[in-house]
């Protein structure tokens, strides 16, 4: 199984560029793994947030194959402790599923045609982060996953 990461602009903050790279390296040893930016878009003061939403969401869309299971990072989403999530990521690699596509979105969420597109909603927490800290969550806890799976020391439980 392949896993990629689909993010709506730059990560901007240096702290948090290296811990996303700090993990993004480790998870290299356990799968195969991709992050995908798409860039900011441009002049939005005249666009309100249902227009930012679907202009991000066709960029969205374009990164993902029709053969990807395509997860978004929603607050609306099912929540899991750390076990249960290295659980769901076995069960995909059990189903035989090519690329996991998890997305995160733009400060107003996503489009209805990317929530059409979704085959799950997972939420990090029920407190809101922004978008370039969560990255740093969903890459360190997939880090965690893998660890978990491989009962290495990594996770305390």
């Amino acid at each position: 199984m392949n896993i990629k990461l689909v993010v709506v602009g730059k990560t901007e903050e240096k702290y948090l560029k290296e811990g996303v790279d700090i993990f993004e390296k480790r998870l290299k040893f356990y799968i195969p793994y991709e992050m995908i930016t798409i860039p900011s878009l441009k002049d939005t003061k005249n666009l309100s947030p249902q227009m930012v939403k679907e202009k991000e969401g066709d960029l969205i869309l374009k990164q993902v194959s029709k053969y990807d299971k395509l997860v978004l990072f929603d607050e609306t989403g099912q929540e899991f402790r750390s076990i249960e999530y290295s659980d769901f990521l076995q069960k995909q690699m059990n189903a035989g599923i090519k690329t996991l596509c998890f997305v995160v979105g733009g400060a107003f969420g996503f489009s209805d045609e990317v929530y059409k597109k979704a085959d799950l909603l997972i939420s990090i927490s029920k407190m809101t982060f922004s978008h370039q800290m969560i990255r740093l969550m969903i890459v360190e806890q997939l880090y965690r996953a893998f660890t978990i799976l491989r009962n290495e020391p990594y996770h305390n439980e």
